[in-house]
């Protein structure tokens, strides 16, 4: 089938909570109205508001709740509504459902689904547009994932959803609108590929790019135009924030001999800081160049009408690009 990206998340919970009634989902507004990007849409509708549940603006009160459930048995998958409201449910998180496994040596399980729409590129307001993904990959305990394109958010979503692990699941809202062909039900005969392991979603020969979430697409703009000038770029969509597929990353590294990281989130601190530490180890005899890192400025997230001043484009991509292989 053809959808968007939000109808394939949509098309994953539908199969989720048919396939297993312990599958519940919560959030603001994620009910009657169906989320403010319409996610959710008619799941209350089909299945009724115990299963799909309409919370309290409480972000700690959502996730303390879908820990007590978790424990019950269930299997909640809660919606954050916007990337800047995750912070008052932060406690929670990083110091309940993250270690509840470790604390209990593993006779306990949270088999909890965070989704959070985050990053820019829709002109929204403060707290709406922020990349709060090193937080939570810097937390063991949890798993961190973002997918880039509508047959990955169905796939990975469900995913998600049948692991015993917390999962934070990042969707890039600037992609919502993106339409492409899914096919949902070789997805789920086969399963596709692990939702741990990074994706080569373009090959190349004289550089690596190292993308997620909503900055994939742009690497891929990036690495057409660099191809019409006669270069060759591979490019990896990661996937998984946490777990990283380093072994990928290595591979790739090793035949081109030189790596750029891309994300929204500021470069300071940022994951490209771990990967490019990481792959620095792993193939320092491999590397041509120094690993470069393409990420917004060390700044609160600009006003709507600075923002694509702020966010990684083709040309500031392609300005690596040609740095890397100048070395």
């Amino acid at each position: 089938m053809k959808t968007t990206f939000a109808g394939a998340i949509n098309h994953g919970l539908r199969r989720s909570l048919e396939d297993d009634p312990k599958v519940v989902l919560m959030g603001e507004d994620i009910g009657r109205l169906g989320g403010v990007f319409r996610v959710t849409d008619t799941l209350q509708k089909d299945f009724g508001n115990n299963r799909v549940i309409d919370t309290p603006l409480a972000e700690s009160g959502i996730i303390g709740t879908a820990f007590g459930m978790a424990l019950r048995g269930l299997r909640p998958v809660c919606e954050i509504q916007f990337d800047g409201f995750v912070y008052p449910a932060f406690d929670q998180i990083v110091s309940q459902v993250a270690k509840i496994h470790a604390r209990t040596r593993g006779k306990v399980v949270a088999p909890i689904t965070i989704r959070i729409p985050f990053g820019g590129g829709i002109g929204s307001v403060e707290h709406h547009s922020e990349s709060p993904e090193a937080y939570f990959a810097h937390t063991a305990g949890l798993r961190v994932v973002s997918p880039s394109n509508p047959a990955d958010a169905y796939l990975m979503i469900r995913q998600a959803i049948d692991l015993d692990d917390p999962v934070i699941f990042f969707e890039p809202k600037r992609r919502y609108w993106d339409k492409a062909e899914v096919d949902v039900e070789r997805l789920d005969h086969d399963g596709g590929i692990a939702l741990d392991q990074a994706r080569i979603c373009a090959s190349g020969e004289d550089a690596t790019i190292v993308a997620y979430g909503g900055t994939v697409a742009t690497a891929l703009t990036a690495a057409d135009i660099a191809a019409a000038e006669g270069h060759s770029i591979e490019v990896i969509d990661l996937r998984s924030l946490s777990p990283i597929d380093f072994d990928t990353i290595e591979t790739s590294v090793r035949k081109t001999g030189r790596l750029i990281v891309v994300h929204e989130a500021p470069v300071f601190a940022g994951l490209g800081a771990e990967i490019a530490a990481r792959i620095t180890e792993r193939c320092f005899y491999h590397l041509e160049s120094p690993v470069l890192r393409v990420g917004g400025f060390d700044i609160p997230y600009p006003p709507a009408k600075l923002e694509r001043h702020h966010l990684p484009d083709p040309d500031r991509i392609l300005a690596a690009v040609d740095r890397t292989l100048a070395a």
